[in-house]
């Protein structure tokens, strides 16, 4: 989805962006499993399909070549993946500048998740990969030492954060009290949540502190998403009896997620990867929800507490309860906060258009080192 956002915003401001990526990708629905790479990942042992995912490095690199000679572009970016080398042969062999984009340290991410078998050829593919590139854009501060950490100079990493689109996000009319009533919330304090519903976000905690909670009637749990953990949510608000106050939507439609989050007077961020810059933060930001988060690096990057938000401890079993009761019982806490959220996209310039400014910097001092001339037009990303 970032990508997307990253490259209509280089669109907006007049650049002409090429994007070549793998078929399958190219044409998939949002959230869909790629169909014959799904199936390949099932069925075909470890160790072959990451050598065929190197091997697709040949097909990817004939494919940028052809894409280089036809559109002449000034400059790459890629957005990092592994065992895809192809983007770095490309820079090297037509002498183009390249930033990669990294949002998670791959190799081992799917070494811990999903098991790696050629883990040695992983890591120096992933090494290779972020040394070649001119700039390296992590997502994160936290990410960043990772890459400095792969013998990355420091002077040629930047950290560009996620950003929010304010065309959809930022200027969402709707009051709250409208966007509660058109989902039957009226009078209710509305806990809310979007995104993929996993078993440590921890929101059955959730339901049990609207059901042991006195004065839990006026509360409601809003999640808007699906996931593996969404039965076990609803299974639970049941055996509470509690189910008339927690709603699961289930998968929306991304242009109408303003119209539900608008509806939430407290955004819950649970607990993150370690490293991540959750795109759900910076919509709970854009459109000024009090937000409660954890205090982990990633996250105190962004928000600080009782400036934008209320973080809680990550490593207290109850610390996000604890802060849900604590901004429950303060009205004026959870005004502040909401103040503070919606100031931060603008104070810290947290826009997918910034970033894209932010990009063509960057592509500028490396086509012109010393001087001060218009950006490039033409970028490609591989």
């Amino acid at each position: 989805m970032h990508i997307s956002e990253l490259i209509h915003a280089l669109r907006k401001l007049g650049h002409e962006v090429m994007v070549i990526a793998p078929p399958a990708m190219e044409h998939a629905e949002f959230g869909s499993d790629a169909g014959v790479v799904a199936l390949l990942k099932r069925y075909v042992p470890r160790f072959a399909y990451e050598l065929m995912e190197l091997a697709y490095s040949l097909i990817a690199y004939r494919r940028l070549r052809r894409a280089v000679l036809s559109f002449r572009p000034d400059c790459l970016y890629e957005r990092y993946n592994l065992f895809l080398p192809a983007g770095v042969w490309l820079k090297k062999n037509f002498g183009l500048p390249m930033l990669i984009e990294i949002n998670a340290p791959i190799c081992e991410e799917r070494g811990k998740y999903d098991g790696l078998s050629l883990r040695r050829l992983a890591a120096w593919s992933q090494r290779y990969a972020w040394q070649g590139a001119d700039v390296v854009l992590p997502v994160t501060a936290v990410l960043a030492d990772m890459v400095q950490a792969a013998r990355v100079p420091k002077e040629r990493i930047a950290v560009i954060p996620n950003g929010i689109d304010l065309d959809r996000f930022g200027n969402n009319s709707l009051s709250i009290e409208d966007a509660k009533s058109r989902l039957g919330l009226d009078h209710r304090l509305v806990l809310g949540f979007t995104g993929f519903i996993r078993e440590w976000h921890g929101l059955e905690r959730v339901v049990d502190l609207i059901a042991d909670r006195a004065e839990g009637a006026g509360l409601h749990l809003l999640v808007v998403g699906d996931g593996p953990a969404r039965e076990s949510l609803e299974t639970r608000a049941r055996q509470r009896g509690i189910a008339d106050r927690v709603t699961v939507t289930g998968v929306v439609d991304r242009d109408r997620v303003p119209g539900y989050v608008a509806a939430f007077d407290i955004a819950l961020q649970p607990s993150v990867v370690s490293y991540a810059s959750p795109l759900k933060l910076f919509e709970y930001l854009a459109m000024g929800r009090a937000i409660v988060a954890p205090a982990s690096p990633n996250i105190t990057e962004v928000l600080t507490d009782g400036e934008n938000a209320v973080l809680f401890d990550p490593d207290q079993s109850d610390g996000m309860l604890r802060a849900i009761e604590r901004i429950c019982g303060d009205g004026e806490l959870r005004r502040r906060v909401a103040d503070g959220a919606r100031n931060t996209i603008a104070r810290r310039k947290l826009t997918w258009d910034d970033n894209a400014r932010r990009v063509v910097e960057l592509f500028e001092r490396l086509l012109h080192p010393g001087s001060n001339v218009v950006a490039p037009r033409g970028t490609g990303q591989a």
